[in-house]
C-alpha cells in the first residue's frame, strides 16, 4: 500500500513503531523493519555510546530503513543528531518539536524528519520549520498525553499542514489504518500494540498484565512526573497519587540518583531535561525531580519486570489486546484487513454507481 509516508520513508506499508523507552530496542526495531513498517529505536534512555552500539546493531539485523526517536530538549540532543548522522540512520523522530535549527542540520543531511505533536499549533510550528512530516497522537495514546481524541485532533492538523500526517493514538488492527487514511492521514503508528508482540523484549510477566488490563484499567495520571501520563492502574500508581509531597521527593531523588548513574547525565544536565518538561506549565521543584524519576520508573517494568515497583505506560488500546503475534504477522494482520475494507468499499462504490 503506497502512501505519502511510504514514499518519504521507503518503508513497504505505512505503519509506524513509535520509539517507547526501555522498549523499543534494536530487537523490536529491525523484527518492525524486516515486517516491512518504520522501527523508532529509542534513544533517549541511552548513553551516546549505547546509541551508537544500537544503531548498528539493527543494521546488522536488518538492511531495511529505520529511525531514532530523541528528545530535543535534552542537553545533549545535539550529539544525538550528530551520532544518527554519522550512522546514516533514515529519519529522526522527536518526542517534542525540535528547533528549526536542529530540522535544517539533519535535512541538511539528508535525514526524514518527523516530530511527534498533540496541538494543531505545534503542527505547523514545525511544518513552517521544514519538517518531511509529522506524528499527531491523540488522547488516546500510552505515556505523555494530551485531552483531545484522536478523532478530532487528526482531522485538524490534516487540513492545517501540507505535509504527511502520520496519526497516533488507539490504533491496533487494519480498520484502525482505513479510519486514518480517510481522515487524510498516511499511515499510523503504534506503540502499545508493538510492547504486545512476541518481538518485544518486555518481560512476559509485565506482558501478561497488560493482556489482562480491561479498557477501564488504562488511566491518566499526573503523579509520575506531574504531567498527564496514560498508563495501566495499578497499586504503585495509586500509592503515588496518595503520597504527601515530601514522601513522593524522597522516593523521586532515590530514583533520579539511580537514572543518573545509569545514564551517565550530571546533575545540573538533569534539572535542565526535568525544567525542559515543564513544556510551559507551572510545576513545582518536586515536580521538576519527578521527571527524572519517570525513566526509572518504567526501567523497573519494562526491563526488570518489576510490576510492583515500576510503571506501565499504555494507550487504551491495551484494554482490547489479548495476544502476543510477532511484528511480522502483526503488519501482515493488518495490512491484509485494511485491503479488505478498502476493496470492500470499491465493490459497495461500484454498486451503488458512485
Amino acid at each position: 500500500m503506497e502512501t505519502a509516508l511510504t514514499r518519504l520513508v521507503g518503508v513497504r506499508h505505512p505503519i509506524v513503531q513509535t520509539g517507547m523507552g526501555w522498549v523499543a530496542g534494536p530487537r523490536l526495531v529491525s523484527a518492525t523493519a524486516n515486517a516491512g513498517a518504520l522501527g523508532i529505536l529509542a534513544s533517549a534512555t541511552m548513553t551516546l555510546d549505547q546509541l551508537r552500539d544500537s544503531v548498528r546493531e539493527v543494521r546488522s539485523r536488518t538492511d531495511q530503513p529505520f529511525g531514532v526517536n530523541l528528545r530535543a530538549d535534552a542537553g545533549d540532543a545535539g550529539d544525538r543528531v550528530r551520532i544518527i548522522i554519522d550512522e546514516g540512520v533514515r529519519v529522526a523522530s522527536f518526542a517534542l518539536a525540535p528547533s528549526r535549527e536542529l530540522i535544517a542540520e539533519l535535512k541538511d543531511a539528508g535525514v526524514v524528519v518527523i516530530p511527534s505533536v498533540g496541538a494543531r499549533r505545534h503542527a505547523e510550528k514545525v511544518a513552517a520549520w521544514g519538517a518531511d512530516a509529522v506524528l499527531v497522537q491523540g488522547g488516546e495514546g500510552g505515556g505523555h498525553t494530551g485531552e483531545v481524541a484522536t478523532t478530532v485532533l487528526l482531522p485538524q492538523v490534516v487540513d492545517a499542514v501540507g505535509i504527511p500526517v502520520v496519526a497516533a493514538g488507539g490504533f491496533h488492527d487494519g480498520r484502525g489504518l482505513v479510519a486514518a487514511l480517510a481522515y487524510g492521514a498516511a499511515g499510523i503508528a503504534m506503540g502499545t500494540r508493538f510492547l504486545l508482540t512476541s518481538d518485544s523484549t518486555v518481560p512476559d510477566a509485565v506482558k501478561a498484565k497488560y493482556l489482562a488490563a480491561t479498557v477501564k484499567d488504562v488511566t491518566v495520571t499526573t503523579a509520575v512526573d506531574g504531567l498527564p501520563h496514560r498508563m495501566l492502574r495499578t497499586d504503585l500508581v495509586s500509592s503515588l497519587e496518595k503520597s504527601g509531597r515530601t514522601k513522593a521527593l524522597v522516593q523521586a531523588a532515590r530514583r533520579a540518583a539511580g537514572f543518573r548513574k545509569l545514564s551517565g547525565l550530571s546533575w545540573p544536565q538533569m534539572i535542565r531535561d526535568g525544567l525542559a518538561m515543564k513544556h510551559g506549565k507551572d510545576l513545582s521543584w518536586s515536580q521538576v525531580l519527578l521527571a527524572a524519576n519517570a525513566p526509572m520508573l518504567l526501567r523497573a517494568s519494562m526491563v526488570e519486570g518489576r510490576t510492583d515497583l515500576g510503571v506501565m505506560a499504555a494507550g487504551q488500546v491495551a484494554g482490547v489486546i489479548d495476544e502476543l503475534p510477532s511484528c511480522a504477522q502483526l503488519v501482515e494482520r493488518i495490512m491484509v484487513q485494511a485491503e479488505a475494507l478498502i476493496s470492500g468499499f470499491s465493490a459497495l462504490s461500484d454498486r451503488e454507481g458512485v
